[in-house]
Parts: structure tokens; C-alpha cells; sequence
């Protein structure tokens, strides 16, 4: 018997790469050589001491006490369905239909390849979260990046919304509040959008994953489509960020705008969500205990992240050769360095491999060309973030030095 030639993967995943994946090999080196690591890359609040409320717990627990162990409706169980409309209501927004899904990536998966066929394209931002680079290269559609613009508080550049719009162009993309910048966009902005959707008949996609970590009280987070009924809009959410929970995998989307322009679109939705069956069923029912309520312990929390935010803003500002635009958003950071004759993923492996401050090079979420970037976050206490600082500001002066 011969053997096995070797398997060739699919053409379809050879795209598929998360700006991660340098970084943990690099990290995983500076620790075999004995770093002390201290990680500002995972988006992940449980990992820095923020804990899932209790009641959410207690509701898993009782649903699978009961034994809510089987499948569930394959768009989720009413009470989860109710709860997400009335919270979808008080954002303005007016839900045609609404789907609960294994985390809000799987949402955001139905949504754009329920819509987008092999060939066509996708406004997406730059810089964006690689979840949507992954999708659009494994369903072979093309993205077509529109910039945000970093001296305007990494709003959308609207000429290049319009400047990447053809016929083939089926839907815009936007994350607000911003992964990785942390910007929250503008009334004003999100107007506009909504006209070019109009204008060009494109269907919306918001991630507003981070809708309730708006950390001034002066910014305001406004749901796209509460703007208007005239335009369709997906809007995704969940459990994971902004109630702690991320390893719940829980998440939906809330689809918006005329019906009658809608209903096929659903149905595709729906197709795909009964062919996985359901989200996880028990825990589903924290839903309703997560968005019945007002989120105090956000509340509590988004004080301390305001200091921690200050913190690293001011003292990034402080190192030279490097720049911040203040986040008013998510916990997220994304820093411009101006170092000649260095990549900003050599300076993101060199910063690992030397100081142990593990951050994630700008280039893995898109960048404007000849700019370099790097995402760092501020979930961990002051006393980490200082001494991460400290050793950035020496690796960064060590370098201009050399």
C-alpha cells in the first residue's frame, strides 16, 4: 500500500491569520529564556481580574439544574429573544428580527457570508480586528479598507468609504467603540454613513461589542441604527466584554431596517443557524439576567478603567518618539512609533524578546501606509501597567540610542 501524499489545506484558509500568532511564538521564546512577561495583548477581562457577575453564574447554574441541557431553539429561547429586544429598544433601535449565537464572531460569520457571495466585496475599517479579515479571506470575498484617521480621534475617513464603493459592494463594516483604537464615533459620522448606505444600498454591519466601556462622560455612544428605519443593519453584541463573561461564548445579532427588503436575508441567516444546531443552551439564560438590569458592576468598573486608561495615556505620550491618541472607548490603545529603520513587528518582537511587555504590532490590524502602530491595553492594575511603561520607555530610549 502506497503512502499518503501530502494533504493540501484549502485555498480558502491560507488567508486566515490573526496578528497573534508572531506574538505568542515570540513570547513563548522570551519565556524560555527566562522573561518575566507581562501581557497587554489579550482582550480578555477576566484574565486581569475582572470576574463574571454572580448572578450570571448562578443563572447557568440553575438552567442546567433544570435541566436546560438539551438543544434550544436554533435562534435562542424567548427569554433571551425578549431580553435583547427591549435593550436593542432603548438604544433606539426598532429589531425586524434577532438571533443568539456561539459568541458574537458567529454572528457576525452568518451575517456576512449569508450576504456576500465569493467575489464581492466588504467595506472594512483600517485598522480593523482581524476576526473580519479571517472571515472575508475564508469565504473568498474581498475587503476593501476604508481609513480611520488618527488626528481626528480615529473617526472614519468618509472620502474613502466612498472612493472603495463599485457595484460589487454589498456592506460597510464598523466597530464603535473601536478595536484597536478605542475611538467612539460621532453622531455626525454615523450620519454620514447611513447616507452612503442609503445612497449605495449597502447593508450595515456594527459591532458595538464594547457599547457600554465609555469612559467620558462628555462621549456618547450612539447605535448606528437607531438612526434610521430606511437602511438594513446588523448589529452585533454580547455577554463576553461587557459582562465579563467571554468564556460563555454568547453572543447575537439584531437585524434592523425595512422588512420587506429583509426577509430572504433572514431566512439565509436562519439556515445557517439551524444547521449548528443552537448556541449553548443554559447558558442562554443569563441573557435576561445581564440585560434586565443596569450593569452596576460595569459601572463601578469603568472608574477604575478611566484611571488606568489616564494612566497610559499620559505616560505613552511621555516616551519619545511615541504617541497616543487618547481612547475613549474599550480598553484597548493603539499607539503611533516613529522610530526610524524598525518595522513596528520587529519593535513589537524586540520589546517581548528584551523587556518582556508583550503588545501586538499595528501591521496585524492595518495601518496607513508608512505609519507603524502597536495595540496595547489597560486592563491590569496600575502597578502592572507602570512597570510595563517603565521597561517600554527603556527599551525605547535604548533604541534611539543605538
Amino acid at each position: 500500500m502506497g503512502l499518503f501524499k501530502k494533504i493540501q489545506p484549502a485555498v480558502r484558509t491560507l488567508g486566515v491569520e490573526y496578528a497573534i500568532r508572531d506574538i505568542v511564538e515570540t513570547s513563548k521564546k522570551a519565556k524560555s529564556l527566562g522573561k518575566e512577561l507581562i501581557y497587554l495583548n489579550i482582550g480578555d477581562p477576566v484574565k486581569y481580574g475582572f470576574t463574571t457577575p454572580r448572578p450570571l453564574i448562578e443563572a447557568v447554574y440553575k438552567a442546567m439544574l433544570e435541566n436546560h441541557n438539551s438543544y434550544s431553539e436554533s435562534e435562542g429561547i424567548p427569554e433571551a429573544i425578549s431580553a435583547i429586544k427591549a435593550y436593542a429598544e432603548r438604544k433606539g433601535i426598532k429589531p425586524v428580527d434577532i438571533f443568539i449565537t456561539q459568541g458574537a464572531s458567529e454572528a457576525i460569520e452568518f451575517a456576512i457570508c449569508s450576504l456576500l457571495n465569493t467575489g464581492e466585496n466588504l467595506l472594512l475599517p483600517c485598522p480593523c480586528y482581524p476576526l473580519y479579515q479571517a472571515i472575508v479571506s475564508k469565504f473568498r470575498i474581498e475587503p476593501r479598507f476604508y481609513y480611520l484617521e488618527e488626528e481626528k480621534n480615529w473617526e472614519p475617513d468618509l472620502d474613502t468609504i466612498e472612493s472603495c464603493i463599485d457595484e460589487k459592494t454589498k456592506g460597510i463594516v464598523i466597530i464603535n467603540p473601536n478595536n484597536p483604537t478605542g475611538g467612539v464615533y460621532s453622531k455626525k459620522t454615523l450620519e454620514a454613513i447611513v447616507e452612503i448606505a442609503k445612497k449605495y444600498h449597502l447593508v450595515i454591519f456594527s459591532d458595538e461589542i464594547y457599547d457600554q466601556f465609555i469612559l467620558d462622560p462628555d462621549v456618547e455612544h450612539i447605535s448606528i441604527a437607531s438612526l434610521s428605519d430606511e437602511v438594513p443593519v446588523v448589529t452585533f453584541n454580547g455577554l463576553s466584554k461587557c459582562y465579563f463573561a467571554p468564556g460563555f461564548r454568547i453572543g447575537w445579532g439584531i437585524i434592523s431596517g425595512p422588512k420587506e427588503v429583509l426577509e430572504d436575508y433572514i431566512e439565509a441567516i436562519h439556515k445557517l443557524g439551524r444547521a449548528r444546531l443552537c448556541a449553548p443552551h443554559p447558558f442562554q439564560f443569563a441573557i435576561p439576567i445581564a440585560l434586565n438590569n443596569e450593569n452596576g458592576y460595569l459601572k463601578n468598573m469603568l472608574e477604575v478603567l478611566r484611571r488606568r486608561r489616564d494612566l497610559l495615556w499620559e505616560r505613552l505620550n511621555q516616551i519619545p518618539r511615541v504617541s497616543c491618541v487618547k481612547p475613549q472607548g474599550a480598553f484597548y490603545a493603539f499607539p503611533k512609533i516613529e522610530i526610524p529603520n524598525v518595522c513596528d513587528l520587529e519593535f513589537t518582537k524586540r520589546l517581548i524578546l528584551d523587556e518582556g511587555v508583550v503588545v501586538v504590532h499595528g501591521s496585524g490590524f492595518g495601518q496607513k501606509p508608512g505609519s507603524k502602530h502597536f495595540r496595547i491595553i489597560f486592563l491590569p492594575e496600575e502597578r502592572v501597567l507602570e512597570e510595563a511603561l517603565d521597561r517600554l520607555e527603556r527599551f525605547v530610549k535604548k533604541l534611539l540610542s543605538s
